[in-house]
């Protein structure tokens, strides 16, 4: 074989090389996609007991299926906050309560309003009962935080 003919073969063999190369480039990366952490700091007047937070990635989960995390944090420091670490990229929804009284579940009053300060991401309002996944979901591509009102 000749010299020209070897750089050329050797030259017909980097090109589709440097091409998957360049692909992989732009790939995302799994560890990318995993990146996503969510901070919710929670505004209450009250600094006794726990805050209850409950984190959902689908409608089907907030209408009562499985969460994707909980998490308990004490409601005695000047600013509680939840941190979610090491998600996927996705839509989200909180739901999450003050338990004042520590006995970890949600206070009703006889017809089944609660009586402990509870609140939903994005603020979502109460209107003759819980915010539907629409009013209350949001999109996380990397760190997202949101500050969330107990009332």
């Amino acid at each position: 074989m000749s010299g020209l003919a070897c750089h050329r073969d050797h030259a017909m063999l980097r090109l589709p090389f440097a091409a998957a190369l360049l692909a992989l480039a732009a790939l995302p990366s799994s560890a990318a996609a995993q990146d996503a952490d969510i901070t919710l700091t929670f505004e209450t007047g009250v600094r006794t007991g726990t805050v209850m937070v409950t984190l959902y990635d689908s409608e089907a989960a907030w209408s009562g299926g499985a969460p994707v995390a909980q998490m308990r944090i004490d409601a005695a420091v000047p600013t509680p906050v939840a941190v979610f670490r090491g998600l996927p990229a996705g839509t989200y929804g909180a739901k999450a309560f003050h338990d004042v009284d520590g006995d970890g579940e949600m206070d009703t009053n006889p017809f089944g309003i609660p009586t402990e300060p509870f609140a939903f991401s994005n603020n979502a309002v109460v209107n003759m009962g819980p915010p539907g996944w629409e009013q209350a979901r949001f999109a996380v591509e990397g760190p997202t935080a949101q500050t969330l009102q107990l009332r």
